[in-house]
């Protein structure tokens, strides 16, 4: 039997600590139509989701968590509890489909049987129909996830933006530091010196990261509408702009498209914090930002592998450029400050831990109230080419992140063929203009792209 990690175990444990929270991921398809035969189309994607065995079997934990939760073929599993099929009321547009989407993230899982379900969608206008997938995140990250979901279409994941990360880009073999060693004596003192080197600098850049998180942790964020206590009902949008577009401001002005994502994503908030009468201030955007490290052969294992970055982002600006390069410079000094390696080097050592004693720490820290980090956004690099379900177009994909320990918001950034998709969720309650939010990262997109062309 395999068993959960202590990181993958870490979401079940965060997701016990709040009655009102649902730390399921997922991903709508909305796909061409006609829609095919019910039945056909579900043992098709039956098929395709059984070939992996996580889809099979359920949690099982200990006793006091004396050992770590274990994965376990489910004796009495039943396709029939995980695809299920729904129709949207007239007339089926995009608010019919967020406000369906929103109701399935914000039930549990039903932890008994194994976590996921796929529910199929018709009655989307212009004769429409979409397949959403969910699935627990103790399961599986977002490249993860988006690999799982990828395995639905008819060609499989195929090409995808993952390999442009820089985790996947990253040859070293994290595994063992002594594969491929010199066999000439002569060779040792300089590999010696070197590895002690990097020993070295890797553990002080991991110090000075662990300070940063570890201050954006204990540090309140100044108050504000976007964290608080959760409550049950969700409320969810999604956003579009054109790939094309960011490629060509990230051209003019030398960043990446994290740093544009990041930045309409800033600017939105601005607005919302404006609309909601509350002044926007330096340190009201403590964002968590969840980075993959995740190499490219390991894009087929289904699990967890990230570490994360907290960085402010400057609400506090009024001008979308400005905001731009700001998010820019303090994403690049996140980055050298070791948040990256700080992140990773604490979950391996925690799982070098008894796991009783990791699992009522993480308890313990779930429960209590956090205020140091506002939102999260998470980047999910997804297929290059337009996808397709048993012969009918993928024709947008578009992700849904959950929300937990008092922020009130999550935003996925997903990249498909030639869109960059923003999907948020958020607390019903606390943020009802989550379309706003969604209408105000297209514009900031559009500012900036005009912001370019003009410079160019």
């Amino acid at each position: 039997m395999e068993q959960l990690t202590t990181l993958d175990a870490g979401f079940l444990e965060a997701e016990d600590s709040d009655r009102h929270v649902s730390l399921a991921v997922g991903g709508i398809s909305v796909i061409e139509g006609p829609m095919p035969d019910f039945a056909s189309l579900a043992d098709s994607v039956a098929e395709r989701i059984l070939s992996v065995p996580r889809f099979r079997q359920v949690v099982h934990t200990h006793l006091l968590d004396l050992e770590p939760p274990e994965w376990v073929e489910d004796p009495n599993f039943d396709l029939s509890h995980h695809i299920h099929r729904a129709a949207l009321p007239h007339p089926g547009d995009d608010q019919s489909l967020y406000r369906f989407a929103a109701d399935v993230m914000e039930r549990r899982l039903d932890r008994d049987r194994p976590l996921w379900e796929c529910w199929i969608i018709e009655g989307l206008a212009d004769g429409r129909w979409a397949v959403l997938m969910k699935i627990h995140h103790c399961i599986a990250d977002g490249i993860a996830t988006m690999h799982l979901f990828a395995g639905l279409s008819d060609d499989g994941e195929g090409e995808t933006f993952a390999t442009e990360i820089r985790a996947a880009k990253d040859s070293t073999d994290h595994r063992g530091r002594f594969a491929g060693v010199s066999l000439n004596p002569l060779d040792w003192a300089s590999g010696l010196w070197q590895t002690a080197v990097g020993v070295t600098n890797a553990a002080s850049l991991a110090v000075e990261g662990v300070i940063e998180i570890t201050g954006g942790l204990l540090r309140p964020a100044s108050p504000s509408s976007l964290a608080g206590p959760l409550r049950k009902m969700r409320g969810y949008s999604a956003a579009r702009v054109s790939l094309d577009e960011v490629t060509a401001i990230c051209h003019e002005f030398g960043v990446t498209v994290n740093d544009v994502a990041l930045t309409a994503i800033t600017d939105s908030f601005r607005a919302a914090l404006v609309r909601r009468g509350e002044q926007p201030r330096q340190n009201s955007l403590r964002t968590l930002v969840p980075v993959s490290i995740r190499s490219n052969d390991a894009r087929e294992m289904i699990d967890n592998r990230v570490s994360i970055m907290l960085p402010r982002l400057p609400v506090e600006k009024d001008d979308v450029v400005e905001q731009l390069r700001e998010v820019h410079a303090r994403l690049t000094c996140a980055k050298g400050s070791g948040q990256r390696q700080a992140g990773s080097a604490l979950i391996s050592t925690i799982s070098l831990l008894p796991f009783p004693v990791t699992a009522w720490a993480v308890r313990a820290l779930t429960r209590l109230p956090q205020r140091g980090v506002v939102t999260v956004a998470t980047n999910v690099p997804g297929p290059r080419e337009r996808s397709k379900i048993l012969g009918r177009e993928v024709l947008s994909v578009l992700p849904i992140p959950p929300i937990a320990l008092q922020l009130r918001t999550g935003i996925a950034i997903l990249s498909y063929a030639d869109s960059l998709v923003f999907g948020i969720i958020a607390d019903y309650d606390a943020a009802p203009d989550v379309d706003e939010l969604a209408r105000g990262i297209e514009q900031a997109v559009a500012q900036l792209s005009a912001a370019a062309k003009a410079l160019g």
